[in-house]
């Protein structure tokens, strides 16, 4: 398994070298989350019952809030607005392929056991315990950045876990290879699951994600999302088979 997601870098390359179209480019928009919207944008959709998400026209990979915020595509940071099928794409360029999620949570826990985060047992907060890139303080109005970070922190940062894999939770969602399934029995959520046809599994929440809401930085939290969509928090890994 790749040490860190697909950095910028790594995708400007595939992009440079292949000619590849992302789904969002060919789209021609991306959610955006609200406070990461320029200034200057003017008026932006929100996504019905989560407004936090907007859809911003010209947002894609190189440009991750829209038209003119190339600069914000810093070079060591990982890639984003990459969709599933954009990341089997690279994957199949680089001659390896997404995780399963047996993978991805083997490899989270660094050799470590049952642990519910890939450096053990203890809990991040908001007042000191930073080991992770997540959100702190009132979600979505007020991220104090404690941890450093408003948007996504460099691919390489924060301390590695016991097999030299960084940012296995926190930072961006890590695509999989595998269906979004849930075995539950809960009428609800069999509703939920009917619209969710198709969807992909991701792993290891991200930087949006806070205890109040989003409780996703835990090794075995899950997620599933449309395999064409794409976001500023959704990025993948590379797994190569011996």
């Amino acid at each position: 398994m790749a040490a860190t997601t697909v950095t910028n870098e790594d995708f400007a390359r595939f992009m440079s070298e292949t000619g590849y179209i992302t789904e969002a480019e060919e789209f021609g928009w991306s959610f955006v989350f609200h406070n990461q919207v320029p200034d200057d944008y003017g008026y932006s959709e929100a996504v019905p019952g989560i407004d936090w998400w907007r859809r911003v026209d010209g947002a894609n990979w190189s440009a991750p809030n829209g038209p003119g915020t190339e600069t914000d595509c810093l070079m060591d940071h990982p890639v984003v607005h990459v969709s599933w099928n954009d990341a089997r794409a690279y994957a199949a360029w680089v001659g390896g392929r997404l995780p399963t999620e047996a993978e991805w949570e083997h490899a989270a826990r660094g050799g470590l056991g049952d642990v519910p985060f890939p450096w053990g047992e203890i809990e991040p907060d908001d007042v000191g315990c930073t080991p992770c890139n997540i959100w702190q303080g009132r979600f979505p109005k007020l991220n104090t950045r404690l941890d450093g970070y408003e948007t996504t922190a460099p691919a390489k940062s924060f301390q590695p876990n016991g097999y030299g894999l960084y940012n296995m939770v926190g930072n961006v969602w890590e695509w999989t290879s595998e269906p979004y399934r849930n075995r539950s029995l809960k009428r609800q959520v069999k509703e939920r699951l009917k619209g969710m046809g198709g969807y992909k599994l991701s792993k290891g929440g991200s930087f949006l994600c806070h205890k109040s809401y989003c409780y996703r930085y835990r090794i075995a939290a899950r997620s599933g999302t449309s395999p064409d969509s794409s976001t500023t928090h959704q990025g993948f890994r590379i797994v190569w088979d011996t």
